[in-house]
C-alpha cells in the first residue's frame, strides 16, 4: 500500500458559515465521496483530517458541533481521523509519521479551501519527498475579498465588490501554481478513467 487519499476539511463547520452560499463547488461532498471510493478499491489509505480551533466560539470550535465529517460522507474502521489546528494537514498532526508506517510514497490530496488547506498540504507533501495528486474539482474555496475590505463584510457586499477574487479565479490560479511543481493536476473523471483502465 503506497498510496494515500487525504481528505482535509470536508466538514460541516463550512455549511454553518455564512459564505457557504459562495462556495465554489456546492457538491464537494458527493465528489470526494467518488475519490474515496475508487482509493478503498485500490487498496489505499484513505485519511480524513478535520480542522479545529477549540475555544473560538466559532464554527471550528468543537464544542458547537460542526467539527464533524459533511454528513454524506463515512469512515470505514480503520482509516485514520486526524485533526489539525494549523493550515496545513501535516504540522499540528502525526499525518508524516502515519504515511511513513504504512509506507506511502503517493498522496492525493481534496477538501476545502482549495488555496489554503488543500494546497498548503499538498506543497508540503512535494516537499517532504511525496509524489503529490491534487484533484482540482474535489476541492472548494470562497471568492477572496480584497485587503482594504472592510472586516466583517456581508456576502452581498463580498460578492460586488469589484476587486474580490471570485472562487473560480481562486481555482484557476492554485492550479496555475501547483502545476509541475509542487503536483499533478487532475480531476475525479480523470483518476476513475485511469482506474477503469487498469482494472
Amino acid at each position: 500500500m503506497t498510496r494515500a487519499l487525504i481528505v482535509i476539511d470536508v466538514q460541516e463547520s463550512f455549511r454553518a458559515h455564512p459564505l457557504w452560499e459562495t462556495i465554489s463547488e456546492p457538491k464537494i461532498a458527493q465528489q470526494v465521496d467518488r475519490l474515496v471510493g475508487l482509493a478503498r478499491r485500490a487498496g489505499d489509505t484513505v485519511v480524513w483530517v478535520l480542522h479545529s480551533e477549540p475555544g473560538s466560539g466559532d464554527v471550528f470550535d468543537p464544542a458547537l458541533g460542526h467539527v464533524r465529517l459533511m454528513d454524506e460522507l463515512r469512515r470505514e474502521d480503520g482509516e485514520p481521523l486526524l485533526h489539525k489546528t494549523s493550515h496545513n494537514a501535516f504540522t499540528t498532526t502525526n499525518l508524516q509519521q502515519l504515511l511513513t508506517e504504512r509506507g506511502v510514497r503517493e498522496v492525493t490530496v481534496c477538501g476545502i479551501r482549495t488555496e489554503q488547506c488543500v494546497e498548503t498540504t499538498a506543497r508540503l507533501a512535494s516537499d517532504l519527498g511525496y509524489r503529490v495528486t491534487f484533484v482540482t474539482d474535489a476541492t472548494a474555496t470562497n471568492p477572496i475579498p480584497h485587503r482594504d475590505a472592510p472586516e466583517g463584510q456581508s456576502v452581498a457586499d463580498l460578492l460586488a465588490d469589484p476587486r474580490t477574487l471570485s472562487a473560480e479565479d481562486v481555482v484557476k490560479r492554485t492550479e496555475y501554481a501547483l502545476a509541475g511543481r509542487f503536483a499533478t493536476i487532475a480531476t475525479v473523471e480523470a483518476l476513475e478513467t485511469a482506474a477503469a483502465s487498469r482494472a
